[in-house]
């Protein structure tokens, strides 16, 4: 589907709700109502996620990804108006005292950069950010 389908990019937090133990029921409701076809994934959650992986080392977690996760969704690559964005957020961050991040940081500029919404679970990585459009996929709305 093209991207301008698109309407959320993923989280780390809820990228990786497939692939674990007690996947939250709400997350994945939010998931299957708006179908693969609406969601992408940041390259930065791509590697945060195998990074962990390789931490853990377990052939059982690193198969349920290459067969749940991995080129499921769009992907995004951290780009030169990518990085353009993100320099101009992490200065307003850095000048209003309220530093985030960095990979928190690259991931919101993607989501700007294409003017998508975050989808998180941790709200209170990216609610300091001024100008992200984000939701908490913890509730079971929408």
């Amino acid at each position: 589907m093209p991207k301008r389908y698109l309407r959320y990019l993923l989280d780390t937090s809820v990228f990786s709700q497939p692939i674990r133990p007690r996947p939250l029921p709400a997350c994945q409701a939010r998931w299957q109502r708006q179908g693969d076809s609406r969601l992408a994934v940041p390259s930065i959650v791509i590697a945060e996620i195998e990074y962990g992986l390789f931490l853990k080392n377990s052939d059982k977690l690193w198969s349920a990804y290459r067969t749940i996760l991995k080129g499921r969704l769009t992907g995004f690559d951290f780009t030169a108006p990518v990085a353009s964005v993100f320099g101009e957020m992490k200065s307003k961050q850095t000048q209003i005292g309220k530093p985030v991040d960095d990979f928190d940081l690259a991931i919101a500029a993607m989501t700007v950069t294409h003017n998508l919404t975050l989808a998180t679970l941790n709200a209170r990585h990216f609610q300091l950010i001024e100008g992200l459009d984000w939701e908490d996929w913890s509730m079971g709305i929408a």
